[in-house]
């Protein structure tokens, strides 16, 4: 397949490789003293306007992830003018929840055709990923505490969900191995528009009660077998289910793009805990950013959460990425 010069550029923005300069008020200099990698940060916004590009200019942010959706390619040109004005980088779309796993199969194709168009405005933003989660599902499953999935690495049919009588989460086990089916077929169809608009799809799980745990996940976006499919993780979306190093070692090269937040494990509570403000909670995040260290992923990290002011953010990222303790109140 011959890639344009725009793909080939978007694809290496992805891993935050796009310019090699350090953007505005990144700490790349105390970064680089202790690690190897460097990484980007971003806050989430709706629309890119002038008023909000400032706003996130003046914390110290170089880059945005939009979430608005029914936006237009046009409108999206214009929003990608105005944050270049004020030297923002838009790097990624919030493609949204698809329905890939809906039994009808006119309501997956209108999803399919959703998603597609969808890509076409990510590209038109000039971001280099579109978030995708491609289904949810309810009903009796496990608590995060009792997952212990057996699958097939070919197939990834899953056989077990737990250790002992699997019978109670039957159904459970029913519905992942179609809705595996049903969105390994879906994102195939959309991968075509993805490589010629040069938007990588990354899939996210967001408490959808799918693909679980590491080696599941890690599984079933390399199932895809293309550069266009990666995965967005979360840094504190998981961790009720095994630690957050796990999850990077396990994903590794996978990772395209990461969000960051911050939960609290206490297995006594309806979800096993709650999730709090970044530096409250049960992740370590000296360990953690050793680890993408280790892993080897430069690029953006985009605050998910509302806790703190935009200015008291960009000092909890600074301090993050330096590989120094989260400690809140402490940045202003």
């Amino acid at each position: 397949m011959k890639v344009s010069r725009r793909v080939f550029l978007n694809m290496i923005a992805a891993s935050g490789f796009a310019s090699g300069i350090p953007a505005v008020g990144q700490t790349a200099d105390a970064q680089k003293k202790t690690f190897a990698t460097v990484l980007d940060k971003a806050l989430i916004a709706l629309i890119a306007d002038d008023n909000t590009c400032e706003r996130i200019a003046n914390a110290g942010f170089s880059g945005v992830e939009l979430r608005k959706k029914g936006v237009s390619v046009t409108q999206a040109l214009e929003g990608r003018r105005t944050a270049e004005k004020h030297g923002i980088r838009i790097h990624s779309l919030m493609g949204g929840g698809a329905d890939f796993n809906n039994p009808d199969p006119e309501a997956r194709r209108r999803s399919i055709e959703t998603m597609k168009q969808r890509l076409q405005v990510a590209a038109a933003y000039g971001a280099s990923t579109m978030l995708l989660v491609p289904c949810r599902m309810g009903g009796v499953v496990p608590k995060p505490s009792q997952f212990k999935i057996d699958f097939d690495p070919q197939t990834l049919r899953v056989t077990s969900v737990v250790e002992g009588d699997n019978k109670p989460f039957a159904a459970y086990i029913e519905a992942q191995n179609k809705a595996t089916e049903l969105t390994r077929d879906a994102v195939n169809q959309i991968i075509p528009t993805a490589a010629r608009e040069g938007v990588i799809i990354a899939l996210e799980n967001v408490w959808n009660n799918l693909w679980v745990m590491p080696d599941f996940a890690a599984a079933f976006v390399r199932s895809f077998d293309s550069p266009w499919v990666k995965a967005y993780f979360d840094l504190g979306n998981h961790v009720r289910y095994t630690p957050t190093e796990q999850w990077l070692r396990t994903l590794g090269s996978s990772i395209v793009k990461m969000h960051i937040k911050d939960f609290k494990i206490d297995r006594t509570k309806k979800n096993d805990g709650d999730f709090v403000p970044i530096g409250k909670g049960s992740v370590d995040w000296k360990s953690v950013r050793g680890v993408i260290d280790e892993i080897g992923y430069n690029g953006w990290v985009t605050i998910e959460e509302n806790s703190y002011t935009d200015a008291e953010y960009s000092g909890i990222m600074d301090s993050f990425f330096a590989g120094q303790d989260i400690v809140p109140g402490n940045h202003s």
